[in-house]
């Protein structure tokens, strides 16, 4: 059974591999065409010279042989063949069975259509990434948390709660709410431990409160929380919000938080 399993994968490999040179041309990656010729897109020696490995390696890799590559080997391979993060992430699951590691995406920005479905909500959303930072929110959000009025750097959730003196004001469960953040982003960052930017948010955490210090070597229970429990409006009245997380983009690592108010409902 499981070497008919890996022969499938290398199967496979060779066919994706193959597929994606197929579908370029020589324009398309700088290169002049000057020769007819027989079979389409481009010629392995040309995959081999973009990305930069040796052409018998790369032949042999794209037949499905048995050899060892590097992540580095692969990550070349797919700028060479213009893959996206999704053909990116197929790639390393043929050929290591993992995912890429997750440094090497971009997150700078979501689809527009993303943030048209979230401007349509009354209810506060906002997008995050591995990171915790907040690449993207709704009008509602940003009545609640005063996003657009942070510096660039620091529009982190976990930046604004552990050391934002303003919000903290406005938060009367900060200490439970903080502390289930905080185990939460502890369980999210095991994907990618020693991520520098991670580390460096980390590490300035540390420095700027001494409430992050003490927690975080320890457990931390209860259900997945992404988002605060208890917040003060802009009007100074008490809100209560449960949470939905949807995944905005898997292989990016994008959390879309939305927040349900249920104030009103307790009123009842």
């Amino acid at each position: 059974m499981v070497e008919k399993s890996l022969t499938r994968s290398r199967g496979e490999l060779s066919d994706f591999l193959v597929q994606h040179r197929h579908q370029l041309t020589p324009a398309d990656v700088g290169l002049p065409s000057t020769t007819r010729r027989r079979t389409p897109g481009l010629r392995r020696e040309e995959v081999a010279t973009l990305a930069g490995v040796g052409l018998t390696w790369y032949t042999w890799f794209e037949q499905g042989r048995e050899i060892n590559v590097s992540e580095a080997f692969l990550l070349n391979v797919a700028r060479a063949l213009k893959l996206d993060d999704a053909d990116c992430c197929h790639l390393f699951l043929l050929a290591h069975r993992r995912p890429p590691p997750v440094d090497v995406y971009r997150w700078q920005s979501i689809p527009p259509r993303v943030q048209e479905l979230m401007d349509d909500m009354t209810r506060p959303a906002y997008v995050i990434n591995l990171r915790w930072d907040l690449i993207a929110w709704n009008a509602a959000a940003d009545a609640l948390f005063d996003v657009s009025a942070q510096a660039a750097q620091d529009r982190n959730l976990m930046r604004m709660v552990f050391s934002s003196p303003s919000l903290r004001r406005r938060l009367p469960e900060w200490r439970d709410d903080a502390f289930r953040l905080l185990a939460q982003f502890r369980c999210t960052m095991a994907a990618t431990p020693d991520d520098p930017e991670i580390r460096r948010l980390i590490d300035d955490l540390s420095r700027l409160s001494p409430d992050w210090r003490r927690w975080w070597d320890m457990p931390g229970l209860g259900k997945d929380c992404f988002g605060l429990g208890t917040l003060l409006d802009e009007n100074g009245k008490r809100r209560e919000f449960d949470h939905e997380t949807l995944i905005v983009d898997e292989h990016r690592h994008l959390r879309m938080v939305i927040y349900f108010d249920t104030t009103a409902d307790a009123s009842q």
